[in-house]
């Protein structure tokens, strides 16, 4: 797996990634109906555009894995295409940004309960809770830092 920054944010790329973005939420995310995530999927190439780091997990033949945005310490975003679950990608990306990006806060939803244990397996804790998503949403939010 290669870790690449991305810069120069080109549609081509927005594409891969929203289509990572949509496996990934669409196996993970089972509280969301299809309708839900159609919605959100509107706002998700602006997300990446404006994102300060974009970190892209390249396979073997140059194709997006899985992605990861951070904002100062902050991991805002982290989704492994479903074809590439379970083989370690999803550690890799977060290890690569703590180790060079000091990546040490996130917010996952409550109701992804595969996510929550993947970040507390990768020693981050919950210190905070909101009944709302940042978009005010009904979709809780757990506030995680790590140790």
């Amino acid at each position: 797996m290669k870790f690449v920054e991305i810069k120069k944010r080109n549609p081509l790329l927005i594409d891969k990634l929203l289509a990572v973005w949509e496996s990934s939420v669409k196996t993970t995310h089972l509280f969301l109906s299809d309708d839900e995530i159609n919605n959100i999927k509107r706002y998700v190439p602006q997300a990446l555009k404006d994102v300060p780091v974009l970190i892209v997990a390249e396979d073997e033949n140059g194709n997006p894995a899985g992605f990861m945005g951070i904002a100062g310490e902050i991991l805002e975003m982290l989704f492994v295409a479903n074809e590439n679950r379970g083989q370690g990608t999803g550690k890799q990306l977060l290890q690569y940004g703590i180790e060079n990006y000091s990546v040490n806060k996130l917010a996952v939803n409550e109701q992804n309960p595969l996510a929550r244990g993947f970040y507390e397996h990768m020693g981050f804790t919950i210190y905070k809770r909101t009944e709302l998503d940042e978009q005010g949403n009904p979709y809780p939010l757990l506030y995680m830092k790590k140790e």
